[in-house]
């Protein structure tokens, strides 16, 4: 179980080094992550196109989705030794769950919501850029999604080992 803590970490890092390298030449390039009223005004704006956007969206999203797909997986089975359903869960749960955490403060709601580095000339009359509802929502997305994603990686990572 320790180990699953410590390897949420090695998550929460490259979960920031999505957003920094997102965020590397201004806030625009992480634009996909916010509410569709600000992406439409920085379109509108002339800052990025909705193609760049949609672009940003996905290598981000595939990005991490393989991370959490592949690696937190095999930390888990191969690194940390997990062999049934079970224990890959809990370590899975652990390990997403700390990461979703991690994201939902400090990105979503510090980073974000607190500091200057995400914000975008022309859209401040959109801020907060992530909205209170938005934010529960993703919270409850992440209590409840990410032990369902976990179970589902667990059943397929068990189902391999035999």
């Amino acid at each position: 179980m320790i180990l699953a803590v410590i390897e949420s970490f090695v998550l929460n890092f490259v979960l920031l080094l999505v957003c920094v390298i997102n965020i590397r030449n201004g806030a625009v390039g992480g634009v996909h992550y916010y509410e569709q009223p600000v992406k439409d005004r920085v379109v509108e704006l002339g800052l990025i196109t909705e193609k760049q956007i949609k672009r940003n969206h996905t290598v981000s999203g595939l990005f991490f989705m393989l991370v959490l797909l592949i690696a937190a997986p095999l930390m888990v089975f191969c690194v940390n030794g997990a062999d049934t359903f079970f224990e890959g869960f809990i370590q899975l749960t652990i390990m997403y769950l700390l990461c979703g955490s991690f994201d939902r403060v400090f990105i979503d709601w510090y980073w974000v919501g607190h500091t200057k580095a995400w914000l975008i000339p022309g859209t401040e009359d959109l801020m907060p850029y992530i909205h209170k509802k938005t934010w529960l929502t993703k919270i409850i997305g992440t209590v409840i999604g990410y032990p369902l994603f976990a179970a589902l990686i667990s059943w397929i990572f068990t189902l391999i080992q035999k």
